[in-house]
């Protein structure tokens, strides 16, 4: 596939964040899988990070060489357990105008991008065709129409803190038109699935949310398959994209949970704290809403 062509490209951003997880394990033993540390692509350099583990346990970092996602393992033993993670992540996203980035035909996409057209736990795209289709089907192709998907979701879900649960589907969603950020991405992925456009479910840690939200937490948020790579869409609406921080991507939030525990466990909220710093050059640069397509993937292998 040919590049895109690109506009006015941004500045690098640099954030630096920390993340602390505290746990009671009351069982003998519990094995942990994590999704904290920031991933690694073409566009999102980790510049440094440090990991600390109260317990003196083994630990192994395993990286999905597709995803790019980064799983950090470990069993821990009965009493507390506190984790660590902190980094220093430099953003130079690449940027396209919005009327230069086209849909791709099913039979074009890349293999490694067919399992996002299918329906999945949180995202039945099968029964919402219908609907897709009658809001979005005539609309022309590429960026403009995902553009149109995402404002539709936007319109029509009003964000509310603890108004979903893990049970909650992107139908649940479109019925109750509340959720939180993981909710409207499920109902936008699904929407796009829909009509034959991949999308996949992205977590993250935003910088630039609206304060009155509460503290930092993790974020969730879409990537969409156009021309020849992923780009960045949050239909939730109360963050800005160009902050985002990459950890972890799947169908939906099932393959994207930022802690799975498989023992007996209590746990605390976690804590989230993220700000912008100088980046090389002594520049600060801060995020902001932008009219081009933003991603920090690289370009996909052809089919």
């Amino acid at each position: 596939m040919k590049n895109t062509p690109t506009s006015t490209k941004p500045p690098t951003l640099r954030l630096q964040f920390s993340i602390d997880l505290d746990y009671h394990i009351t069982a003998p033993a519990c094995d942990f899988v994590f999704n904290i540390h920031a991933a690694k692509t073409a566009h999102q350099t980790v510049v440094s990070e440090a990991l600390k583990i109260s317990q003196p346990v083994p630990h192994v970092l395993y990286t999905d060489p597709v995803t790019q996602t980064r799983y950090l393992r470990l069993t821990a033993a009965t009493g507390a357990l506190s984790v660590h993670y902190e980094a220093t992540v430099d953003l130079s996203h690449f940027t396209a105008l919005p009327e230069n980035i086209p849909e791709v035909g099913v039979a074009d996409l890349p293999g490694e991008v067919l399992q996002y057209l299918y329906p999945s736990r949180y995202c039945p795209s099968d029964r919402l065709h219908r609907l897709a289709l009658n809001e979005f089907g005539e609309l022309p192709p590429g960026y403009s129409r995902v553009q149109a998907i995402h404002d539709w979701v936007t319109s029509r879900v009003n964000f509310q803190s603890n108004s979903s649960d893990g049970n909650t589907t992107a139908i649940d969603t479109l019925v109750d038109r509340v959720g939180v950020c993981r909710d409207f991405a499920h109902l936008m992925i699904a929407l796009c699935r829909a009509v034959n456009i991949p999308a996949r479910f992205t977590t993250g840690i935003d910088y630039g949310a609206d304060p009155a939200l509460g503290p930092t937490d993790f974020h969730a948020y879409v990537e969409v398959f156009l021309g020849d790579r992923w780009y960045i869409f949050d239909a939730s609406g109360v963050a800005i994209p160009m902050g985002f921080v990459r950890l972890g991507i799947g169908r939906d939030a099932a393959d994207s949970a930022f802690a799975t525990m498989f023992g007996g466990v209590t746990s605390s909220a976690p804590v989230v704290h993220i700000e912008a710093i100088p980046n090389a050059l002594g520049k600060l640069v801060l995020p902001q809403h932008v009219p081009h397509g933003l991603s920090t993937d690289g370009q996909a292998q052809a089919f």
